[in-house]
């Protein structure tokens, strides 16, 4: 009695184990062409719908894709990963939206390397600045004026704007490097009127 039991058992476990071979290729064929594909397509029609930014400063030969970034945890803006990308403020106005929008680049790479912002101080009032988007749209910016901040000042200037009118504030670092803290001494900042 206990032999056709343990038969039973055995024969029950090979039927599950042939159905299982024989059902994953199935369940594969349906989840890649059916659930995948879907979510895939979903996630790139998002991401068109995202447009992508590029920074063009003609003046200064800044042509630079555009990341997005948020505060770290000390609460200071975050910067682009790339020497060569800049990095819009997602946590403020969009370019070409009302407020003040900003972009950070990096100023002085590593072993001498060129970076995006390293000529931004080259700009002066009327130079021309462009945001264009992933659609080709393009926003025009004119340069208002450049100024220079130093640890401990107030820079909310730089992330707000009262006067309803779109803004385009360009930051980056000037200044000696100071080894300890890893950071030069001051930060340069553009501000920029829409045109």
């Amino acid at each position: 009695m206990q032999l056709k039991f343990l038969s039973r058992r055995k024969f029950l476990i090979v039927v599950l184990a042939v159905l299982m071979i024989f059902a994953a290729p199935i369940f594969y064929y349906v989840y890649k062409n059916i659930v995948a594909i879907p979510k895939r397509a979903q996630a790139q029609e998002q991401a068109s719908l995202k447009p992508l930014l590029r920074l063009k400063i003609p003046r200064i030969n800044v042509y630079s894709d555009v990341e997005e970034v948020g505060l770290n945890p000390d609460g200071t803006m975050d910067v682009p990963i790339n020497p060569d990308n800049v990095a819009w403020f997602k946590l403020g106005p969009h370019p070409g939206e009302k407020g003040s929008a900003v972009i950070a680049g990096h100023f002085g790479w590593k072993d001498g390397a060129a970076a995006a912002f390293d000529n931004l101080y080259k700009l002066s009032k009327g130079d021309k600045l462009y945001v264009e988007d992933g659609k080709g749209a393009t926003i025009s910016f004119a340069v208002r004026e450049s100024r220079r901040y130093y640890p401990n000042a107030d820079t909310s200037v730089v992330f707000i704007s009262n006067d309803g009118k779109p803004h385009l504030n360009l930051i980056t670092c000037f200044g000696s490097w100071n080894e300890a803290s890893q950071s030069y001494s001051g930060r340069l900042v553009v501000f920029a009127d829409m045109e």
